[in-house]
Order: C-alpha cells, then structure tokens, then sequence
C-alpha cells in the first residue's frame, strides 16, 4: 500500500526530481544507528521540489491527512523500533547553503549543519555564531529546539526564520514570533523550516577561528563525540546540571543490552553496536527512574523520540 501511495504522488507531482521511498530504514541516517522505517521518506532536491511534492500531497486524498516529520542529520533523534508513519521529509544538500548577507548577517538552509553556519560567518569576518560549532545537529533543528552551547543560544542570533506550510505556502517568522525558551520552540508544528538568517559581529576571521578550535577541543575531551550517540540526552533543569544529577544518581556506565550510559560524560547514551532503539529508550527511563529517586528531580528528555515501540 505504501508502493501505491509513493506512485500515486509521484504521478500527482510529475516534476518531483528529489528521492521518493516506501518503507526506508532511518537507522542508517539517525545517529544512533537504531530504530525502524519511515512509511514514505521524501529527500527533495531544493526549495521548489519540496513545495512541489507538497501540492502533491495536498491533491492526493490518502496522503493529504498523514502526519509529516522533518528530519536533518538524525543527531538529537531517536527513532522508536516500530517505525514512523506518515511522511518523513529529509532535508539534505539541496538546504544546506551559507551565505553573507548585509548588514553582518549570515543566511543559512535548514538543512545545513551548524557547523557549517560557524565556519561560514568565520569566513566572513563575523563572531557571535562560533557557538554553534559545538553543536551537533543542523539548523532546522536548532530553530524547533533553540539551540545553544558554549554559553549561546538560536534566540540571541536569530533574525527570521522562513518556513513552507503543509500548502507549500510561505510563512516567515521574526525571532519573536518564534517563541523561543529554554531548548525549545513554540513554533507551530506543520511549518518545515527551510532557511533562516543570523545576526552576526564584526570580528576577526582568525579570532573566530581560534574561539571554534577551543569549543573542538573542549568537546572532544568531554564528549564521545565519535560514538553512535544522540548527543545530550536530558535538559538541565533549572539552576543543576543533568550530568551531575545522573552521575549522583550512580549511573555513569549503566548498561542496558548494547546501549550504556557514557563514561566521559554521563548525560549520553551510547550504542555500542547492535542497540535497539527500545534498549536505548528503557536505558534513558532506567536514568530518569533512578535520578528521581535520588533527588526528586523529573528530568526532561531534550533528544526527539519518535514513532511507535515494535
């Protein structure tokens, strides 16, 4: 039935030039490297094949109603055993442009990592984004969840964001209208943000450079950041630290199947190959379970679970 579904919007958007799939494994792309299938993945070529494949779903009767994800690197994702159903759009190299604009501003896709947005605004002279060279995800994420290291945030930078509604209508956002707080968003749920622009400094190219090569250093010393992890897994509640919390809580090294808490930094799950994405989220509850009854402190998953258990 999804080979038929995937047929009949290819056939409603005739011009569709990004990669249509029935049942894909997101494991190979989440960075847990666990998890089941996406019942339509969609992978548009650019902007304008996106809106595209959006008025196709909107013309088809059977898709018009699915619930649609986005999705970018998979960093901060978990994706339950079960699958996600629905349509599943990833946004990949046709979103991942950085450029200069006026003003010392920087424009940058959703689907570019944040990396990407702190070397580009190094390239053009301008500090206050070298923070997003700590973190691991792209910009699309970074706008749902406001993210922030190294002592910055998406709400102290961002100027607009422009998003396309399940119409493939434009809607542009200013940072306000975003509604940002503590890791997260208040932005509707049906946008797909596409770009967004960012307020940089004057600075120094190679000053900035500098100041992204000690948050490199600091990460690398202080987080397994070459493991299959989904990168923080809990917010920090208010005034504490969810790694202090945990370790506290006697949990640094806690294992579950293939799935442990890490050793270096104990607010990551780790899968050590073979992981279910189940194992991962019981380890994560077994955390949670064991912190609260340590110190009466409920905390928050910050890593996006979604889709059903198998």
């Amino acid at each position: 039935m999804n080979q038929d579904l995937a047929g009949a919007l290819r056939a409603a958007a005739p011009k569709l030039r990004g990669e249509l799939e029935s049942n894909a494994s997101l494991a190979p792309i989440s960075w847990f490297r666990a998890g089941g299938a996406a019942e339509l993945l969609f992978t548009p070529f650019d902007l304008e094949d996106l809106r595209h494949f959006m008025s196709a779903v909107q013309k088809t009767r059977a898709a018009r109603d699915l619930p649609i994800l986005t999705i970018g690197l998979g960093s901060n994702l978990l994706v339950r055993d079960g699958g996600v159903a629905g349509i599943v759009i990833r946004l990949g190299r046709g979103f991942m442009q950085v450029t200069s604009e006026p003003g010392e501003r920087v424009r940058a896709g959703a689907g570019a990592p944040d990396v990407k947005l702190a070397l580009g605004a190094a390239k053009f002279g301008l500090s206050g984004l070298a923070f997003y060279r700590g973190i691991p995800g792209t910009i699309g994420g970074a706008l749902r969840m406001n993210a922030g290291a190294y002592g910055g945030e998406t709400k102290d930078v961002l100027v607009e964001a422009k998003a396309l509604d399940h119409a493939g209508e434009t809607k542009t956002l200013d940072n306000a209208a975003m509604g940002f707080s503590y890791r997260r968003s208040s932005a509707p749920d049906h946008l797909i943000f596409v770009e967004a622009v960012f307020q940089g400094r004057e600075g120094d190219a190679e000053t900035v450079r500098a100041e992204m090569q000690e948050i490199t250093g600091k990460r690398s010393s202080t987080q397994p950041v070459n493991t299959h992890t989904g990168g923080s897994t809990f917010k920090n509640p208010p005034g504490q630290k969810s790694w202090q919390l945990i370790d506290a809580a006697g949990c640094r090294g806690l294992r579950i199947g293939n799935a442990q808490v890490s050793e270096l930094h104990c607010n990551f799950l780790i899968n050590h190959g073979g992981a279910t994405a189940g194992e991962i989220e019981a380890l994560g509850e077994e955390v949670r379970r064991r912190v609260r009854e340590m110190s009466g402190v409920d905390l928050e998953w910050e890593i996006k679970r979604v889709g059903v258990a198998a």
